[in-house]
C-alpha cells in the first residue's frame, strides 16, 4: 500500500492589468531573466487593496500613473505561474484604457504592444495565454 500525498499549490496573489491603448492593442510586459510575457502588475501586499498594488506595481514598472477610480474590475482569475514552478497566480484582473506612453523601469526588461485578435509571436504566460487574451477577444467579438 502506498502513501499518497496531496500537494496544495502555493499561491501568489497578484493584481494585474488588461491594459488597453488607443488602437485596442493590449501591453504586456516581460520581466528580467524570464522568456514569457504577460499582464503588468504584481503582487499585492498585506496592508494593500487589489487596485492599491496595480496602481504602485505600474508606477514602479512601467512609470505609468493611473486614477484607480478609472480601473474597472474584470475578476478573479488563476493559473499556474510562468516562473514559479509549482505556484499558482491568483490575479484580481482589472481593465484599464490609457493613452500615455510607458517605460520599462524595475525588474521589467521589454514591453510589447500585441493585437488581440493575432496571435502575438512571443512566449506567453499561462495567465494571459490561456484567460485573459481569450477574455478580451470574446468581449471584442460581444454585441455591444
Amino acid at each position: 500500500m502506498t502513501d499518497s500525498v496531496c500537494v496544495e499549490p502555493r499561491i501568489i496573489r497578484i493584481a494585474a492589468a488588461l491594459l488597453i491603448g488607443p488602437d485596442g492593442h493590449t501591453l504586456l510586459v516581460r520581466k528580467r531573466g524570464t522568456t514569457a510575457f504577460m499582464q503588468p502588475g504584481g503582487k499585492i501586499e498585506a496592508h494593500e487593496q487589489p487596485v492599491q498594488a496595480l496602481a504602485r506595481e505600474l508606477e514602479e514598472e512601467l512609470g505609468l500613473r493611473i486614477d484607480t477610480a478609472q480601473a474597472r474590475y474584470l475578476g478573479p482569475f488563476c493559473a499556474p505561474a510562468a516562473n514559479e514552478p509549482g505556484f499558482v497566480v491568483e490575479a484580481e484582473i482589472f481593465l484599464l484604457q490609457i493613452c500615455q506612453s510607458v517605460c520599462p523601469a524595475a525588474e521589467i526588461e521589454e514591453v510589447v504592444w500585441v493585437d488581440p485578435l493575432i496571435e502575438p509571436d512571443v512566449l506567453l504566460a499561462p495567465l494571459t495565454r490561456d484567460l485573459i487574451l481569450p477574455f478580451y477577444r470574446r468581449s471584442l467579438k460581444a454585441p455591444a
